[in-house]
């Protein structure tokens, strides 16, 4: 079998969406109930995605705003974004866009393997953000959507299998099947 193959994966979003939930969720498989701010913490897991092992490195990021959007940092070597937003707050919906701009400008590209979060799907009738809104954001941006809960783990395994997917598809886009020739 071959190795694992490493894959780094910064989880990004306003402050109080879940992030640091949803990744602990993940990975220790275990919901964390206070909120104590993140700094920065760290988490691995082996990720199976189509036969295939990933050795995943997760940063989960301190809660980004206006004023403390994306440090560069946060772009080296990473290879996926997950960006969450709370389906609780409007502004935490609206701050995903700026932090995508962010990364974008960061590294310098058009396009990066990301997911689009909408968190904390339990709290339905504390909804500020559709779900139709977050689909549409997502398809704007041609990537994924998945509304999750952290709370009762839900979709949280997949958020993590569909970015492994983008990032795979990212680094090894299908050949053209036109059967054309494409000059660049």
């Amino acid at each position: 079998m071959a190795p694992p193959r490493p894959r780094k994966i910064a989880v990004v979003g306003s402050r109080a969406v879940g992030k640091s939930s949803m990744t602990v969720q993940f990975v220790e498989e275990h919901f964390v109930e206070s909120y104590y701010p993140t700094i920065e913490n760290q988490f691995s897991k082996i990720i199976r995605y189509k036969g295939q092992d990933y050795a995943t490195e997760i940063l989960d990021t301190a809660g980004q705003d206006e004023f403390s959007i994306m440090n560069q940092k946060h772009s080296i070597g990473v290879h996926g974004y997950v960006l969450v937003y709370s389906i609780t707050s409007r502004s935490s919906f609206d701050m995903i866009r700026v932090i995508r701009d962010k990364i974008l400008n960061n590294t310098g590209t058009e396009s990066i393997p990301m997911v689009v979060v909408g968190n904390k799907s339990d709290l339905g009738a504390q909804r500020k953000v559709e779900t139709i809104e977050g689909k549409n954001l997502a398809q704007e941006w041609n990537c994924p959507f998945v509304e999750t809960s952290a709370r009762h783990n839900a979709n949280i395994a997949k958020v993590f299998e569909l970015l492994i997917g983008e990032i795979e598809k990212y680094q090894n886009p299908a050949p053209d099947s036109s059967g054309k020739c494409i000059i660049t």
